[in-house]
């Protein structure tokens, strides 16, 4: 018996084996262990609804069912031993995972019993791949990690292909519980990221495949020889068979389904997707094929039902190639950015660089934006990353406007793309319905570019010019009709100019023709709301709109820099004196007496009042005796200065006054005293400043510091003992400095043995 808490790779198992009935051990995982059962391939429901077929489908999905459900009441043990060891339950889920239906496949059977039996095998099947993906049911039932991934991987439990498979047949409404497995299986097996590394390179295959096989791109084998005359050129979108078209629009649909599927539950794959350049192949692929698989559909003749199917298939491949370039996007750039990780400067730069390779795309940026508005992006990275290039964000957001007016579409959404819809796409037929009617007649609403809508309803497929000449071949030849008969014949008719004349003069005209007057006038058409007069702008009803004033002060309008007059001219103005001057000259007459009232005759002046001011202000300031202390008189004041006679005139007799000065210098010199030189001599300032600063660290004091002897002698010739000394001082006193006490902290550890000598 299996011992508690072991894990089932280290178990072992003793029973009696062969015929003769001997006792050996075995290990728990051994091929002996396993039963002996058939499991039976998985057949898809029958596409009629016959009775026989629909009860031969319900018998062998019955004993599917059966079989699933007795291996998942196995034991631990038991069932890990027929998971391993058996190959006919690989073949079944094999073939459940390659044929099963689809959602975007309609229901092929309408019968409830089909339908409930095929939900009970489709629930077994999960059931079965989640054990699998289980290495520890309980504590008493588990398998080391290790091992698990090296069986699962070794024994193909599971692979690169059937992972993608369980994303997309049991990814709706399980895709938090398959996000779990897989992550369980990457995790404990690495070697998976190697093979999903090798895988990518096929799936970049399959878009090249289709892209040659819609003669849009050339084989690699032919693309360096010449093309022969006698070659035949390849098929097209517009050339290829009806089936071939089907095949090829089911394929791109099942693989960008299966890729969507597998980047939603599983966004760890985005980083190995985007290491390829899957981003920039995928966007030049819908670049390609969309918009020439688009026209060939509206262009050829199909049946309602076959081009309703191209179309929903159509759609669905477009929106998911779009939800794969953002989900690649968000989970590479966005969310680090976000999270705010280490390289953030990098991703932002990877962002950016997404962003202007779609530029170059711009049917594919069209329909990206309308799903996930770049400016939304944009606007996110600029509040996480304050430092943005504002000059290259411009760029794109204009980039993202001129794709716009290249494809003919408003950003405002009025014509949506291929693959654009309104609400959330639902996998059910019912939505599908849904969705496949808005696609249509978003398809049938955008038209090839020049495209002119008349007044009546109809879609006019030729220019103005166009339409002018075949009114004038019609008219040349029955010049008797009215112009307005003939555009209504040549809407009826595709504007086949010949078949409208052939049917007019053979009187062989519909109906609707035949009830029309035949000198019927051209409509006129209804002049459109003029622009002007709607439009609203913050200029309005300025002194420069034009379009509502006639006249406009053309005098400050200019064009470049404005022609003002030269400095001199400003220089030579002296209109500002002339306007000061009438207000200076009130301040010329004085006036003692003011006029208090007039004559009888009228005039004025008749009584005055002398301005006296009040004697109380003189008596405010008598205290300040101004001048009275003054010394000078009269005559010292009136009297000149006295003469002096000039240097040069001046004889060798000293005048009188210069002998008085003298007589001064000689008394200043006998009193000691030195008149004032105004410039001293430096030298004498700073002893002076020296003998101050002395002074003032005597009283503080203060002890000029010891002559430090650091520097030394020249190198080689020995040291003093001085010099050793303060070297040695110095050292002991570097925590003063930037060290910050290192030493003395380096010499406290080492004698306490911290630190080996």
């Amino acid at each position: 018996m299996a011992s508690a808490k072991v894990p089932l790779d280290e178990q072992h198992i003793t029973g009696s084996t062969g015929p003769a009935g001997r006792e050996c051990t075995l290990p728990a995982l051994h091929p002996d262990h396993k039963e002996e059962r058939c499991f039976l391939p998985y057949k898809p429901p029958p596409v009629d609804s016959s009775a026989a077929h629909i009860e031969e489908f319900l018998e062998h999905a019955h004993f599917v069912s059966e079989d699933l459900e007795w291996l998942l009441s196995l034991p631990h043990d038991k069932f890990w031993c027929q998971a391993v060891f058996d190959e006919s339950l690989q073949k079944c889920l094999d073939s459940y995972l390659r044929h099963a239906p689809r959602a975007l496949e309609p229901p092929s059977c309408s019968s409830l019993a089909v339908a409930e039996m095929q939900r009970s095998v489709h629930r077994s099947v999960f059931m079965v791949f989640l054990r699998m993906a289980t290495h520890k049911e309980s504590k008493e039932h588990f398998i080391t990690p290790a091992v698990f991934g090296e069986i699962i991987y070794n024994n193909f439990l599971f692979d690169i292909p059937k992972i993608l498979d369980l994303c997309v047949l049991f990814g709706k409404g399980n895709s938090q519980l398959l996000h779990k497995m897989i992550e369980n299986i990457f995790t404990q097996q690495p070697s998976y990221y190697s093979d999903l590394n090798e895988t990518i390179p096929s799936v970049l295959q399959v878009l090249d495949t289709i892209l040659e096989r819609f003669g849009l791109q050339s084989e690699p084998a032919t693309a360096l020889e010449p093309l022969k005359l006698t070659a035949h050129s390849r098929p097209t979108a517009h050339t290829m068979p009806q089936e071939d078209l089907l095949d090829l629009v089911m394929y791109l649909c099942d693989t960008c389904t299966t890729l969507h599927s597998f980047l939603d539950i599983f966004p760890e794959a985005c980083r190995t997707f985007q290491a390829h350049g899957f981003l920039s192949r995928l966007s030049s692929f819908y670049e390609l094929a969309v918009p020439d698989v688009e026209k060939a559909v509206r262009k050829r003749n199909f049946d309602k039902s076959v081009q309703e199917d191209l179309w929903k298939r159509l759609a669905h491949s477009c929106k998911k190639m779009v939800e794969i370039a953002h989900l690649i996007v968000q989970h590479t750039c966005l969310q680090p950015i976000l999270e705010g990780a280490e390289n953030i400067q990098s991703c932002v730069e990877e962002l950016l660089q997404h962003f202007s390779t779609f530029l170059q795309e711009k049917r594919f940026l069209t329909d990206y934006d309308e799903e996930f508005p770049v400016a939304d992006d944009i606007s996110l990275l600029q509040q996480a990353f304050p430092h943005l290039d504002e000059t290259r964000t411009s760029y794109l957001l204009e980039g993202v406007d001129s794709a716009y007016e290249s494809v003919g579409r408003k950003k405002s959404g009025a014509h949506p793309p291929v693959g654009g819809t309104a609400g959330a796409q639902s996998e059910s037929g019912a939505a599908w319905g849904a969705e496949l009617s808005q696609v249509v007649r978003g398809a049938e609403a955008r038209e090839d570019e020049g495209l002119v809508d008349g007044n009546d309803g109809p879609v006019c497929t030729v220019s103005s010019g166009e339409l002018e000449s075949l009114l004038s071949n019609v008219r040349d030849l029955l010049p008797d009709l009215g112009e307005g008969f003939i555009l209504a014949c040549l809407q009826e008719y595709g504007y086949n100019s010949e078949m409208v004349i052939n049917n007019i003069l053979e009187n062989n005209l519909a109906p609707s023709l035949d009830k029309l007057d035949r000198a019927l006038p051209r409509p006129i058409k209804a002049e459109a709301n003029p622009v002007l007069s709607n439009r609203s702008n913050v200029f309005d009803d300025d002194e420069f709109d034009v379009f509502k004033r006639d006249q406009v002060d053309m005098s400050r309008i200019w064009k470049g820099r404005k022609q003002g007059p030269s400095g001199r001219a400003l220089l030579e103005d002296k209109q500002h004196i002339s306007e000061q001057r009438a207000r200076y000259q009130a301040y010329e007459t004085v006036v003692d007496e003011v006029p208090i009232g007039t004559n009888e005759s009228g005039e004025t002046g008749a009584a005055y009042v002398a301005d006296d001011y009040e004697d109380e202000y003189d008596d405010t300031y008598d205290i300040n005796q101004v001048g009275a202390n003054d010394l000078d008189e009269d005559d010292d004041l009136l009297s000149r200065r006295p003469f002096t006679i000039p240097q040069a005139l001046r004889t060798g007799r000293k005048a009188p006054e210069e002998e008085e000065d003298e007589g001064d210098e000689e008394v200043e010199k006998d009193n000691g005293t030195k008149r004032d030189l105004f410039i001293q001599d430096p030298a004498v300032l700073r002893e002076r400043a020296e003998a101050r600063r002395l002074a003032m660290q005597s009283r503080k004091g203060y002890r000029p510091p010891p002559t430090s002897h650091v520097m030394g002698g020249p190198k080689g010739q020995g040291q003093s003992q001085e010099t050793l000394l303060d070297r040695r001082r110095k050292e002991a006193s570097k925590s003063r400095g930037a060290n910050h006490n290192r030493r003395s902290m380096a010499d406290r550890k080492r004698n306490k043995g911290m630190i080996p000598s």
